[in-house]
């Protein structure tokens, strides 16, 4: 488990906005860890962890794109049932919320990545330490 610095980029809700801002990052030489998206009718967040979060906040900006830095914690673990069951109870227990969670894992896939939003990063970080 670790602390990480998650990007929420604001973007237009049309086609070719996401593939912009991949194709930047990934001339900046910039890797995605960690996407996940959420849409309104005119815009969506694009919330993602980078290998370079202050290089990519600078050159968003320099394109005008609005993204936002928030502290998550992206926590690795093996693609089975009840991870993240385990995780939610223990987060309850310390009465800490989960604000946001985004996962990947699938068929055939040994370990998973969990990123979350606690309302409270140390005490979670206390919660979940030994997993």
């Amino acid at each position: 488990m670790e602390t990480a610095t998650q990007l929420a980029v604001f973007l237009a809700n049309r086609p070719g906005a996401l593939a912009r801002v991949c194709e930047a990052l990934a001339k900046a030489e910039i890797n995605i860890n960690a996407l996940a998206t959420s849409d309104t009718v005119d815009h969506s967040v694009v919330r993602m962890v980078v290998s370079d979060p202050t290089k990519a906040l600078m050159l968003l900006g320099e394109a005008g794109v609005l993204a936002l830095e928030t502290e998550v914690l992206m926590i690795g673990t093996a693609n089975q049932p009840g991870v993240l069951a385990t995780i939610a109870e223990r987060l309850a227990e310390a009465d800490v919320n989960i604000e946001y969670v985004y996962l990947a894992g699938g068929r055939g896939v040994e370990n998973g990545l969990i990123v979350l939003r606690p309302s409270d990063i140390e005490k979670a970080h206390s919660a979940l330490q030994d997993l």
